[in-house]
């Protein structure tokens, strides 16, 4: 039998070549003269100094001093031949995805890429790898500072509200009056769209991608006849909208043969698998989810899942609409999944005690797998701890979702240890031993269970991010941080958690308001998590000492308040009142210095890392 070290050797030749040779071609709207401008640039450089825009080590040095690099490495021994091969052609597939998701965030991400690693600075090989890593943790070229700025490490342009997937600097007034205006022009605001102006180089561009890959223009219907139509008369104050598969139509069908390929090598040993695979590498032609979705939420999978696709759009600054790529190759922990599916015996009982009036029946059994992360690619990439998806309202009504819990992340003792010291930082003593590793295990799982419950649509009917917008994302998370804190006391009643464990519960809720820097507007996580600290303080959950500048939790509040946030969070939804939503953030997302600012002082002071750089073993080579 191979050892694991043979067996990642294995998958990591391949998969890393496609991993740096494989990135799509710019749209015509990206072509910017940066390739041109660093070609020239670096064009008989012979040493010292670093071509402007590049952030030398001075700059670049206190950020990787704060980054805490783990790699995971899975035991992959119990793997047959074919699921290993099939592994390999995913992790291949992930690769080109991981490139695709960077173009999507940043225009010249492409082009900057290619030129930083074909950078030479020999008098200065750490400012080299500096750059590389910081490109690798930010997944890009614009890095998060210390202080939480946005700002670009490389010679490219500022980033953009709408990142690659709108025109570069467009406004959300502009898009919004274009539309106001009727123009057939495609889906703009559609979730895997990309919009671009109507100038003769972009329709050319679309028009060749259609031609070059005929089963494009047979998959969408009417696009062909559209695009042949703005390109009689190209107008750059035109906007209309092409789906990620024509945008990025060399890539999209390389992954569209890869995921078959590991779907014909999953097919003796997992037939469900294989399915949802062949299902999912059609939804990339048509940008249509429906199909792969049902295979992969109701699929009986064995040792292998796999989140492929575009899902999330917290990326999107602008209108919080569009997807983003992402994928995770998973292995299924046996026995803790099973442990986890027995424990969650009725979900209806859960949803019928929520605080608000639009009761729905919902699934009592839904697919929750505890995993071991093998890669991730794109959006996924990082210390995420868990998943839930899709979040597409009909395909949830209709499927139901699908809960991924990352064991290996959610349970590293580095990780959770900052976690700790986070707490500690922000409490007085006699909090500090609240938090266990199990506590936060089961408030994650639940905040994903809550993402499951509540509001799905309006009342009337709506999306909640059609109605919601900007907004929608940030009470989604917040919704699902309060139905799990607000559950936790339940848990308790019926056995499933006893006391000790109901206060390291109540207590990793406490860990995740508290934040480092001001959050920015766009950030829906940091925002929410911050109205939520405000809200605990408002009502006494949390009480601040002048003196200490710590807190103290006062935990038999804990339900009580939980319960009035969650019923206005759910009235919000439920209304899909966009500007009361717009209201109650501007009410409960203020930063004040002598009290945040301090805690959150406290904290950098404290904790010794600030961001996670994860590696894998099956594609990263060993660090020695």
């Amino acid at each position: 039998m191979a050892t694991q070290q043979e067996i990642a050797g294995r998958l990591r030749g391949p998969a890393e070549q496609t991993h740096l040779s494989n990135r799509p071609p710019s749209p015509a709207t990206w072509c910017s003269g940066l390739a041109i401008l660093m070609a020239t640039s670096l064009a008989g450089q012979a040493a010292a100094q670093l071509p402007p825009g590049y952030w030398d080590v001075e700059r670049s040095q206190p950020l990787l001093d704060r980054t805490l690099e783990i790699t995971l490495a899975p035991d992959l021994a119990a793997l047959e031949d074919s699921e290993l091969r099939a592994v390999q052609r995913l992790l291949e597939a992930g690769a080109i995805l991981h490139r695709m998701y960077e173009a999507q965030k940043h225009a010249q991400a492409p082009d900057a890429f290619e030129a930083l690693n074909e950078l030479v600075t020999i008098d200065s090989p750490t400012a080299l790898d500096n750059l590389q890593r910081l490109y690798r943790l930010f997944r890009g070229p614009i890095a998060t500072t210390l202080e939480n700025e946005r700002l670009a490490f490389l010679p490219v342009s500022p980033e953009s509200p709408g990142k690659a997937v709108y025109p570069e600097g467009i406004s959300a007034l502009e898009v919004e009056n274009f539309i106001a205006g009727g123009y057939d022009t495609g889906d703009i605001l559609g979730d895997r769209s990309v919009v671009r102006r109507a100038t003769l180089l972009n329709l050319r561009q679309d028009i060749g991608s259609l031609q070059d890959y005929p089963v494009l223009g047979t998959l969408h219907p009417g696009l062909g006849e559209r695009l042949a139509r703005l390109v009689q008369t190209p107008d750059a104050n035109v906007l209309y909208a092409v789906p990620y598969s024509v945008a990025w139509a060399p890539s999209v069908l390389r992954v569209y043969d890869l995921l078959w390929e590991a779907a014909d090598l999953m097919r003796a040993t997992d037939a469900d698998f294989a399915a949802y695979l062949r299902l999912r590498a059609h939804d990339f032609l048509t940008d249509d989810y429906e199909g792969g979705d049902a295979a992969w939420v109701t699929g009986d999978f064995r040792r292998l899942n796999a989140q492929i696709g575009s899902y999330e759009t917290y990326d999107d600054a602008l209108f919080g609409i569009k997807t983003f790529f992402s994928m995770n190759v998973l292995l299924r922990d046996a026995e803790r999944s099973a442990a986890l599916t027995e424990a969650l015996t009725s979900l209806q009982a859960i949803e019928d005690r929520l605080p608000y009036e639009s009761r729905r029946a919902v699934r009592s059994e839904i697919p929750v797998g505890v995993y071991n992360v093998i890669a991730d690619f794109g959006q996924s990439r990082g210390a995420n701890t868990a998943t839930i998806l899709p979040n597409d309202a009909d395909h949830s009504r209709k499927y139901g979702r699908t809960i991924m819990l990352r064991y290996n992340i959610m349970t590293n003792p580095a990780i959770f240890e900052q976690g700790r010291a986070r707490l500690a930082a922000a409490t007085a003593p006699e909090f500090h031993d609240d938090l266990t590793v199990e506590g936060n295990f089961q408030r994650t799982l639940w905040h994903e269970i809550g993402h499951y419950l509540g509001v799905a649509v309006t009342h009337d009917g709506r999306d909640l991010d059609q109605a919601l917008q900007q907004s929608a994302d940030l009470f989604e998370e917040l919704k699902a941080d309060l139905v799990s804190l607000y559950t936790a006391s339940y848990l308790r009643d019926i056995g499933y958690l006893d006391d000790a464990a109901l206060r390291s519960f109540h207590a990793g809720g406490i860990l995740r308001v508290l934040q480092n820097n001001v959050p920015r507007r766009e950030q829906p996580y940091q925002t929410m998590q911050l109205m939520q600290w405000n809200y605990f303080l408002e009502t006494g959950l949390l009480e601040f000492d002048d003196q200490t500048k710590r807190m103290s939790i006062n935990y038999e509040r804990y339900e009580r308040v939980v319960h009035s946030l969650l019923e206005e969070v759910l009235a919000i939804q439920n209304a899909g009142d966009s500007e009361r939503a717009e209201l109650f953030v501007e009410r409960y997302a203020q930063w004040n210095p002598n009290l945040h600012g301090e805690i959150a002082a406290r904290i950098r002071d404290s904790v010794q890392y600030r961001y996670y750089l994860v590696r894998y073993a099956v594609i990263d080579p060993p660090v020695h």
